[in-house]
């Protein structure tokens, strides 16, 4: 079974904006509920961004991008993939893959992979909102569901597909230290890298990634 792995390092002093964005203060139990009214606001709020799709032939894949509280801060939850999957090996991404023949939609794809990859019960998952569709250099056509999953909960992750399960508070991911910009060979424009203790997010989760953190500031 893959490792959860906890990252809480130093906030630099960014977590009081998210613990007042949400109404979580430390030590204070928040509203039932009301951050994720919150995010569901904000992210519906946003205006579509729809990504140029090039002529030639797209998987269809669903991401889930997971939220939740704990200690009254706001945590989100990615995954490493083994050496051994077919796509995206050993990077750090969200549960998620390509679509089925029985999936009604791609919200429907993630949270079917989100349940196979963790074992997280399709009823615990509370949708909250989209963000927008990418394209992948590996040519899928991505879209990201925001949604909340209740607390405590024990992850089960797949031995044949998830190596990790990586927990990080959103303020740390605030913080503008970790984030670096730069070009890649065969890339357009700059790309994203965050940098957390010994993991690094790139490609699509980290365009995902910044889409959200943009949201929730």
């Amino acid at each position: 079974m893959g490792d959860v792995v906890h990252l809480v390092p130093a906030i630099r002093g960014t977590a009081g904006v998210v613990h007042e964005l949400f109404g979580l203060i430390l030590g204070r139990s928040p509203a039932p509920g009301g951050w994720m009214d919150d995010v569901r606001a904000r992210l519906s709020a946003r205006p579509a961004r729809e990504p140029e799709i090039p002529g030639k032939e797209l998987r269809r894949a669903g991401v889930l991008v997971p939220l939740f509280v704990r200690d009254s801060r706001l945590w989100i939850l990615l995954t490493r993939r083994t050496e051994s999957v077919e796509h995206h090996r050993g990077q750090i991404s969200f549960p998620g893959g390509s679509e089925e023949a029985g999936d009604a939609n791609l919200f429907a794809t993630a949270v079917r992979e989100t349940e196979e990859e963790l074992a997280v019960a399709p009823s615990d998952i509370m949708a909250l909102g989209s963000l927008s569709p990418i394209v992948t250099v590996t040519n899928f056509y991505v879209e990201p569901y925001v949604a909340a999953l209740p607390q405590p909960y024990v992850w089960k992750p797949a031995e044949a597909e998830i190596a990790e399960v990586i927990e990080v508070p959103i303020a740390a991911l605030m913080d503008p230290a970790i984030l670096e910009k730069k070009p890649m060979p065969g890339r357009q424009g700059l790309i994203l890298f965050y940098h957390h203790g010994r993991h690094v997010i790139w490609g699509a989760t980290a365009t995902i990634l910044s889409e959200l953190l943009e949201a929730l500031r």
